[in-house]
């Protein structure tokens, strides 16, 4: 344990016990016999930290113990109407009174009646009456026991509380270090753990990968001329078209890096990738997005380099990452606005 947290849990306990001292003890009798109610208020009499209050109706004590919320009870064990031991199992049923400690109260010194007692739950056991010092010595124990235990239970119900809006913060904390923060799509850093761990998966399961990579043509232009406001609303745009075009919950639209976006496709073979290209390319087209100052077309065009390859053990991700960045390079110098296979060539349909 470090010297800070050695120092926050006695602050803890210091705050504790300062709590315990400060609350009251509440004492709740509940005896038909008016004789040991006297005798408890005169024992209670010179102790003014403790509140007394007298049930002489066992069938009213329940509700009088929900009212009064005791710290203890004092119950007797002999009464008309209701058995000691029958309202002993009614407190501790009742979920208000169940973890109050109960003194029993008795005539008699019997282990078979203390046995009983015990067994559905009292706290203790007195033979009416003891000296005074006992009796105050008890009520004062058992009471600061269960202000102890209630203050405790409050304390990790609250932490408990805390923990959980921690966690759905971290969650959400998560889900934001994930995201590119212009886009909202995934960022670099997801790509990479992506595609190694997607890589690893198809080595073991000898199943092909595949990988875009996406370049908006003639960015630099399309800044100088709109302002970066307007370079970042496109980036967003281009980014929500690709998002909804890649609609398989297992593959990822991620954002490589300036201009550059990038797609990966788990158990997609070359055929399958390069539909997926076909379709983000004309999907970015079909925004007609202007750009007055492209040389390609009047309006936002995207060029994309596809590549497939089959993992192993001896290969790395960065290899299919290389290939689809020469088919883009390929893509530019073919004239943008195009799709270009790192193991063959075709063109997307220009408009």
């Amino acid at each position: 344990m470090t010297g800070v947290e050695k120092e926050s849990k006695q602050i803890e306990e210091v705050s504790l016990e300062d709590s315990i001292e400060g609350a009251r003890t509440r004492v709740l009798l509940v005896d038909d016999q008016a004789i040991v109610a006297e005798a408890l208020r005169r024992m209670l009499a010179e102790e003014p930290d403790i509140d007394y209050e007298y049930c002489n109706d066992p069938a009213e004590a329940i509700n009088k113990a929900i009212e009064f919320k005791p710290t203890v009870v004092l119950q007797d064990l002999v009464m008309p109407d209701i058995d000691g031991l029958m309202l002993l199992k009614f407190f501790r049923s009742n979920p208000q009174t169940k973890s109050v400690p109960i003194i029993v109260l008795s005539t008699k010194e019997e282990a078979k009646i203390k046995s009983d007692a015990f067994g559905l739950g009292a706290s203790d056991y007195l033979v009416k009456f003891p000296d005074s010092i006992e009796v105050i010595a008890r009520i004062r124990a058992h009471s600061r026991s269960f202000l102890a235990q209630k203050q405790r239970d409050e304390a990790y119900k609250a932490l408990r509380k805390l923990q959980q809006e921690l966690e759905v913060k971290n969650q959400e904390l998560e889900r934001l270090s994930s995201l590119d923060g212009l886009t909202g799509i995934a960022n670099r850093r997801v790509f990479d753990e992506f595609v190694a761990k997607e890589w690893a998966r198809a080595a073991r399961e000898k199943r092909p990968l595949s990988v875009i990579l996406i370049d908006i043509d003639h960015f630099k232009k399309y800044n100088d001329n709109y302002g970066h406001q307007g370079g970042d609303d496109c980036l967003r745009q281009v980014a929500r078209s690709l998002a909804a075009t890649v609609r398989r919950p297992g593959d990822l639209v991620a954002r490589y890096g300036g201009e550059e976006f990038v797609v990966v496709m788990p158990d997609t073979d070359i055929k399958g990738a390069e539909k997926i290209a076909h379709a983000l390319c004309a999907g970015v087209n079909e925004m007609k997005l202007p750009h007055a100052h492209s040389s390609t077309s009047d309006h936002v065009t995207i060029s994309l380099g596809v590549a497939c390859a089959m993992p192993s053990s001896s290969t790395q991700a960065e290899s299919v990452i290389a290939s689809a960045d020469e088919a883009l390079y390929q893509a530019k110098e073919s004239g943008r606005n195009q799709y270009q296979l790192a193991a063959g060539s075709a063109v997307c349909a220009k408009e």
